[in-house]
């Protein structure tokens, strides 16, 4: 592999030791909460997270992006840069939560949590902590300080893992012996969904004193020339992000109006966001991917054979993801067990989740094209493409079929934007993608699972011997299968590479 993918694997894998961390450890909390939260419970911390993930997005403003962008022009100090991007998403998201603050009685009834004001006032300060930090995340990355990234982000989770082992595991026995105490005034004296949504705000908390050390040091050079020409180029972005992270939470939303059991609808939503869980590695490696990835494609944006190298991480990438893909779905009986009993019903949606997150992941290296060639407004109608994909296909979908409709809505979704951008992207700014290894990925995928259900059924079905040895048998010939896949990419890689 050339040195600048060494590079770019390399930071993929520190940004990844947070993000790792993060996502087993909150993969960790599945085998709990699916058992110590009843379904309908699990899927209010669902909803609210569906808010935050769609909220975020707005009041970042795409500076994140913008600011990677304008940092690297000749001319420009970053200082200027970072100080007016935290500038212009302090005052947004301040008056966000102003806002919120006073209307949160309201608004908690208007949603069915009547006497759970207090999470409404958990996801503001959430918004605004995360909104601020994403900034001064950006900054690290943009300076190449994978490590310092890591660091924080591993404070992060470590925090809220606390918050959470404190909160459903001593928490409740020290209300029984303690009535009064004041912390009964934030959450409950029993498990419910408002523990999940304090100890994130507890981790947001300490994320953001993490950063003061730092921003004591740092020179403000606020700029509002400069502001005003992030902003026109950064506010296409979230326009066009937003849709993009719609298409993610849309179906979490849509759950309240058009399940097929209106009176369970939160019940059907934490099933299948606890199946979501299972398809947690595909989307990990994908964040993984996204964090070092982005800041690597603007700076080699004007070397000679980028494009050249663009095509190669996408064979890269894409063979990745196909592993990812047979990993989870050939194991997935072993899998699913990390689920408590009442939440592995919507087990089946993994595949289709899967292969949503895998088409996402290569949507995102598709659509570099807009972000380096300035056209971001273009990103504004594929993603509205995708959208109007999400919403015909849930709310026709949902009242039949429930959260299978809510699958399929994201697999037919980044199917659309994906082959939009792709097509748009080769007029305005040709990379030379090697379609045919594309292709060849998800064959072998394709024929993995395949050959995998055949020698299920043929060898083992109505296998006589007991159980526990015919299930290692299933997993001798899957984990063959897969090492299968990874030769015939290995040798599809390498031929693409020499």
């Amino acid at each position: 592999m050339a040195n600048p993918l060494k590079k770019l694997a390399g930071e993929t894998a520190i940004y990844g030791l947070s993000t790792i961390l993060a996502r087993i450890i909150n993969f960790f909390f599945v085998p709990f909460y699916t058992r110590m939260l009843t379904t309908e419970s699990y899927g209010v911390v669902t909803e609210f997270m569906a808010y935050i993930a769609v909220l975020q997005v707005v009041l970042v403003l795409g500076l994140e992006t913008g600011c990677f962008r304008f940092a690297n022009k000749e001319g420009v100090r970053p200082a200027r840069v970072y100080t007016s991007a935290l500038a212009a998403v302090f005052g947004v998201s301040t008056a966000f939560l102003a806002a919120l603050l006073l209307f949160a009685g309201p608004l908690a009834d208007v949603l069915g949590y009547a006497g759970y004001e207090s999470c409404i006032r958990y996801v503001g300060g959430i918004l605004v902590l995360d909104s601020l930090t994403a900034i001064l995340f950006a900054k690290l990355r943009q300076e190449h300080k994978a490590l310092k990234f890591a660091v924080f982000k591993t404070v992060k989770i470590l925090t809220e893992t606390a918050a959470n082992i404190a909160l459903f595991f001593w928490f409740p026995k020290y209300c029984v012996s303690h009535p009064g105490n004041f912390m009964l005034n934030l959450v409950s004296a029993t498990p419910d969904f408002s523990y999940v949504i304090f100890a994130i705000f507890i981790s947001c908390v300490v994320c953001a004193l993490l950063f003061v050390p730092g921003l004591l040091r740092f020179s403000f050079e606020f700029d509002g020339k400069l502001l005003r020409q992030m902003l026109a180029y950064s506010l296409p972005l979230m326009v066009a992000a937003l849709p993009g992270i719609v298409n993610d939470f849309l179906d979490r939303i849509l759950f309240r109006f058009f399940d097929t059991d209106a009176d369970a609808w939160r019940s059907s939503l934490g099933i299948f966001q606890a199946a979501v869980k299972l398809s947690v590695i595909m989307n990990l490696f994908i964040q993984m991917f996204r964090f070092a990835a982005e800041p690597f494609f603007f700076q080699r944006a004007a070397d000679r054979d980028s494009k050249e190298l663009y095509a190669k991480v996408m064979d890269w990438f894409t063979a990745f993801c196909g592993l990812v893909f047979l990993g989870v779905i050939l194991y997935i009986d072993v899998i699913s067990l990390i689920l408590g009993r009442d939440f592995r019903s919507a087990v089946g949606v993994v595949p289709i989740m899967l292969l949503s997150y895998m088409l996402l992941g290569m949507l995102f290296n598709v659509s570099m094209w807009y972000k380096l060639s300035g056209k971001t407004s273009m990103a504004i109608w594929i993603t509205l493409a995708g959208l109007a994909v999400t919403a015909v296909v849930n709310i026709s979908l949902m009242p039949r079929i429930s959260y299978w409709a809510a699958a399929t809505g994201h697999l037919a979704s980044y199917l659309v934007m994906f082959a939009i951008s792709a097509r748009l992207g080769q007029k305005h700014y040709p990379i030379p993608y090697r379609w045919g290894n594309l292709l060849a990925f998800f064959l072998m995928m394709g024929a993995a699972y395949g050959l995998s259900a055949g020698c299920d059924a043929w060898l083992f079905s109505g296998v006589t011997l007991n159980d526990g040895l015919a299930e290692v048998g299933k997993l001798a010939v899957h984990t063959f299968l897969i090492l299968l896949y990874a030769g015939g990419a290995w040798v599809i890689l390498r031929k693409t590479t020499e």
